[in-house]
């Protein structure tokens, strides 16, 4: 049995780490690009549309019958021992509203409150589509990696080979590698704090606070639901940050311009961003 009270902390101090380290550097200064909108609006539009058909009308013929990928690694089963719930459905249903309800609500009326609290209120469509753009990548991502993958659910793996047929919903029984849930959540959280630092608002902290807090919190339930291995947990994390900073980090970021300086009696370079 895994000591769950220590694994605990070590999430909480991982996630001040990153709080830490992705708010250090926000300034007054925006060094936010607006969007296109013409290019990005129907990019998302485009990519949570791909999304949404491969979760549902597409879902079974784009699934695998049989895993690629059937067992844990070392670590996987020690973590389901000690944080699976008796009543896996609640920890579901759980995982679900934290998901795919409180962490979007969260991330995209969080940006605008900040830009509002600092008046900046302008910003809200731009920086709230950043965000949206940043979770379409991340999902579709992850929906590509689970099809290639085909990892068997933890909870799957547990069944008798004669009943692995007979879940409510066998196209997904293969979908275990990475977590969803943890991608969606930790791309909405760290995106939306890099948008609110890159623009300088002055409450950035707690939107990758509450965000990166939303997204733990919704990665334990999965594993309690006994939908993922903590391994999926921890890969979808790691993705979902790695978009989630990018997005705004390096496609939205306003380019450094190098112009030089010449007078009489010096040259020199400024740089711009």
């Amino acid at each position: 049995m895994i000591d769950v009270s220590r694994w605990t902390v070590c999430l909480g101090v991982a996630a001040a780490l990153v709080v830490a380290t992705a708010a250090r550097d926000a300034r007054a200064e925006d060094r936010l690009k607006d969007p296109d909108r013409r290019i990005h609006v129907p990019l998302t539009l485009g990519l949570g549309v791909a999304y949404f058909l491969a979760e549902a009308p597409f879902k079974a013929p784009l699934s695998k019958d049989t895993c690629r990928w059937c067992g844990p690694v070392g670590f996987d089963d020690g973590i389901r021992s000690g944080l699976v719930w008796d009543d896996t459905g609640r920890a579901d249903t759980l995982s679900d509203a934290t998901g795919f309800f409180t962490a979007p609500v969260f991330a995209l009326a969080g940006v605008g409150l900040v830009a509002h609290l600092d008046g900046r209120r302008a910003n809200w469509f731009d920086d709230g589509l950043i965000v949206a753009e940043s979770a379409a990548v991340a999902g579709i991502f992850n929906y590509v990696i689970k099809a290639v993958v085909a990892r068997e659910r933890p909870f799957v793996y547990q069944l008798p080979p004669d009943q692995k047929a007979s879940t409510d919903h066998p196209q997904d029984n293969n979908q275990s590698f990475y977590s969803g849930h943890s991608t969606l959540t930790m791309s909405l959280a760290v995106s939306a704090g890099t948008v609110a630092s890159l623009r300088g608002y002055r409450h950035a902290r707690a939107i990758y606070g509450g965000g990166v807090a939303l997204s733990l919190t919704t990665g334990y339930l999965r594993v309690a639901a006994d939908k993922h291995w903590s391994s999926d947990i921890l890969i979808g994390w790691l993705v979902g940050a790695g978009i989630g900073y990018a997005i705004p980090g390096f496609v939205h970021t306003r380019r450094t311009e190098i112009t030089p300086l010449v007078s009489p009696t010096s040259v020199g370079v400024a740089m711009r961003w």
